[in-house]
C-alpha cells in the first residue's frame, strides 16, 4: 500500500499536461506525478493500493490521469473522497475508486497493509473492515475485466453482425493512376 496524503490532487498534478501527447493508453506510467517525484515531494513504489487525501483526481476531465495510474500498477485508489469525472474515468480503465471516511483511510495508511475484497465490498487493515459502495453494473465489469468496447461486443454482437452483412463495404479507391 502507498500513501500520498494530500488534499484536492488534480489531473494535472498526476499527469502534468506536457506528456498528453501519446495516442496509446499505455506508456502514462512513468509520468505518475512526474513533478512531485522529481522534486523529491513524492516517493511512489508500484503497489496495488493508493490511499490519497480528500478530492482526489478534481480538475480537468483528463482520462491520462487514471492511465498513468493504472499504467504504474495501482488498482485501488482509497480517498476520502474523488473527482466524480475522475471516478468514473477510473472504473473505465479497470481502477476501483474506494470512498472511506478520512479517519478509515488513515487507519488503513497506519495499518501499512491492506486487503480489498470486491466481490464482498470491503476494506480490511489491522484487523479493522470497512464496507465500501459501489454499483453493480461497475462491479460486474471490474470482476469480470469488462470495458466499454467488451460489453458492445458481447451485447450487440448479433445486431453488428447483422448490419455488417446488410451493408456492402465501400470501393476500395483506384490507387493505379497515382
Amino acid at each position: 500500500m502507498t500513501s500520498l496524503d494530500r488534499d484536492d490532487v488534480d489531473t494535472d498534478q498526476i499527469v502534468p499536461a506536457r506528456f498528453l501527447q501519446r495516442v496509446e493508453r499505455t506508456g502514462y506510467g512513468k509520468y505518475l506525478f512526474h513533478d512531485w517525484r522529481g522534486d523529491g515531494d513524492v516517493d511512489l513504489r508500484p503497489n496495488p493500493v493508493l490511499v490519497a487525501g480528500a478530492n482526489f483526481g478534481c480538475g480537468s476531465s483528463r482520462e491520462h490521469a487514471a492511465w498513468a495510474i493504472e499504467d504504474f500498477g495501482f488498482r485501488v485508489i482509497i480517498a476520502p473522497s474523488f473527482g466524480d469525472i475522475f471516478a468514473g474515468n477510473a472504473l473505465k480503465v479497470g481502477l476501483l475508486p474506494i470512498r472511506l471516511e478520512r479517519d478509515a483511510c488513515r487507519a488503513v495508511v497506519d495499518a501499512g497493509t491492506v486487503r480489498v475484497d470486491l466481490p464482498e465490498q470491503t476494506v480490511l487493515a489491522s484487523g479493522r473492515q470497512w464496507t465500501f459502495d459501489i454499483d453493480p453494473d461497475s462491479k460486474h465489469r471490474l470482476l469480470n475485466g469488462l470495458d466499454d468496447v467488451a460489453i458492445t461486443l458481447r451485447e450487440h454482437s448479433d445486431a453488428i453482425t447483422a448490419f455488417e452483412a446488410r451493408h456492402d463495404l465501400l470501393p476500395l479507391p483506384d490507387t493505379t493512376a497515382l
